[in-house]
């Protein structure tokens, strides 16, 4: 047996809704009904009250009162001013209340059913009581001898409406009353199905408990997914963020409800968060990650915003750089293997035709001149890792036509460089740095001459002074002082547009990340005999930076 589903949430709030419309109108009718009851009530009294103190006070009543039989005079009197009026009885007495008129005619002669005593002392009181025409609201007056009330009381008169006279003018106002009532029912009851019907919409039909689990399930997501997620609103501003984005970001406390221009991220990632259309797998770098960024618009009829997702890529760009230097290494060498049999065809070449002496003396030259560079770089630099840069970089450098020189000046001894400086960092910054030198020098000779002879790339790579400073100055055209404070970030690069592929414009980002993350400074120049000159200095500490 399947069991019924809960009704939904936008159900129970219009039964809820309902329920207290309804209660509140049915309020507000009974209190309606008891004060339009008290006031009909108040408003007979005050109306039998003013016609009977009206009677009381005519010289036509006293000068009937003291005639020997005043009901003659006194019943038509009497029973066309209650007809004019719209009273139910009036009735002029004696003081021993024998009455002289009254509606039915037979009445005449009898006794006043009521109280008398009051008025008889000169005062006019009021009261409901049980007369011959049921139960009515009255007032009993005296009628004096002398004008304006003066003189000793020769007559009573008593005005009166009977509640179920008051009742009949009552119901025209029930009868009103209620379809207000009803109306306002309907109109409350229509705006609130309107408002459950579009809440209905919004939640999808569910109900509070369904809606409870939901946001159980969404915060549970939200700490287990290791990528990062962001939802932009239409205005730019963080609607929610998970641990994971907080942290990829480098953001702190809770950032939802900034809008992105306000967080400090660096102008491409904060234009890329902002953006409208689709993004996918975008990399961008932040002060210390490289992040891929996808987005996709939420919308509706109408934009409601972007989800935004990033995964780390720092590892993986950083095992990217590494590839990449190995790849040097191996291009370097396989120039080298094509360089060497060159030289050995030479030489064998040399020893076929007879000449030994010469293939004797090509050989050595050529051996000389590989080892003084290998005995230049391997003596001023102890760090193995950049020592094998270096020679890798000036081999791929003298296939492109490119000289690349150590300075005299540099030395870096072994065991110099602490465990907390990673070799890898240094290849980023050492291994960007000279290839985005080599590539500028081949463009500056490529320009002035048929061949890139002459182009010379100079690096300056010494520890003193607790610091590692690492210097690569080249022949090329140079960078304006716009380019120089725009090198560093994302996408920059000098490259025609053709020839950019997906890693252009990151190398000198991630030298910047590398150069901060260890606590370093980067300068930019132009020296004067042309060129540009990036300058790194890392400080040499055994602590770990903050």
């Amino acid at each position: 047996m399947r069991l019924p589903r809960p009704r939904s949430l936008a159900g129970q709030l219009f039964a809820l809704q309902a329920a207290l419309v309804a209660v509140l109108v049915a309020g507000c009718v009974v209190f309606a009904y008891v004060t339009d009851r008290e006031q009909a009530e108040d408003a007979a009294l005050d109306q039998v009250t003013a016609a009977a103190r009206a009677i009381a006070s005519s010289p036509y009543v006293r000068e009937a009162a003291l005639a020997p039989d005043p009901s003659p005079a006194l019943q038509p009197y009497a029973e066309g001013v209650r007809r004019d009026t719209g009273i139910t009885f009036i009735t002029i007495m004696d003081t021993e209340g024998v009455r002289w008129t009254h509606p039915n005619p037979e009445r005449i002669g009898e006794h006043f059913v009521g109280h008398t005593r009051q008025a008889v002392e000169g005062a006019t009181f009021t009261e409901t009581y049980t007369g011959t025409l049921g139960r009515s609201v009255r007032v009993v007056t005296p009628v004096r001898s002398g004008p304006e009330g003066g003189g000793e009381v020769i007559a009573l008169v008593s005005a009166g409406l009977t509640v179920e006279a008051i009742g009949d003018r009552l119901a025209g106002q029930v009868t009103a009353l209620l379809v207000v009532a009803a109306t306002a029912l309907a109109l409350g009851g229509a705006v609130t199905y309107v408002l459950s019907a579009r809440l209905r919409r919004h939640t999808h039909g569910m109900n509070a408990a369904e809606l409870g689990r939901m946001h159980d399930y969404h915060q549970a997501t939200l700490r287990a997914v290791r990528e990062g997620l962001l939802l932009v609103d239409s205005s730019g501003r963080i609607g929610l963020i998970n641990d994971a984005g907080r942290e990829l970001l480098g953001l702190t406390g809770d950032p939802a409800g900034r809008h992105i221009r306000d967080l400090g991220l660096p102008e491409p990632l904060t234009d890329a968060l902002l953006s409208a259309g689709p993004r996918v797998d975008e990399v961008h770098v932040t002060e210390d990650r490289i992040v891929a960024l996808n987005t996709s618009p939420v919308s509706g009829g109408e934009r409601h915003g972007s989800v935004v997702t990033l995964r780390d890529h720092t590892e993986l760009q950083a095992l990217a750089g590494e590839l990449d230097s190995v790849r040097g290494f191996a291009e370097a060498l396989r120039s080298q293997a094509h360089e060497a049999a060159n030289r050995l065809h030479a030489v064998v070449s040399l020893i076929e035709l007879g000449r030994a002496d010469e293939a004797v003396e090509f050989a050595t030259a050529e051996l000389e001149l590989a080892q003084a560079l290998t005995d230049q770089v391997v003596g001023a630099v102890g760090e193995p890792v950049l020592a094998a840069l270096l020679l890798g970089q000036a081999a791929e450098a003298n296939e492109r036509g490119v000289e690349l020189v150590l300075a005299p000046e540099s030395r870096i001894d072994d065991g110099v460089l602490p465990p907390t400086l990673p070799a890898r960092d240094l290849v980023t910054i050492l291994g960007n740095l000279v290839d985005n030198a080599v590539d500028a020098a081949v463009e500056a000779a490529a320009e002035v001459a048929t061949g890139p002879t002459g182009a010379r790339v100079t690096v300056t790579a010494r520890a003193e002074d607790g610091e590692l400073l690492l210097a690569v100055r080249d022949t090329g055209p140079g960078l304006t002082p716009e380019a120089l404070d725009a090198a560093f970030r994302r996408g920059w690069t000098t490259k025609p547009a053709e020839a950019e592929g997906p890693g252009h414009g990151l190398g000198l980002a991630l030298v910047g990340q590398a150069v901060r993350r260890n606590g370093g400074t980067l300068a930019t120049a132009r020296p004067p005999e042309g060129g540009a000159e990036f300058t790194v200095r890392l400080p040499l500490r055994t602590e770990v930076p903050a």
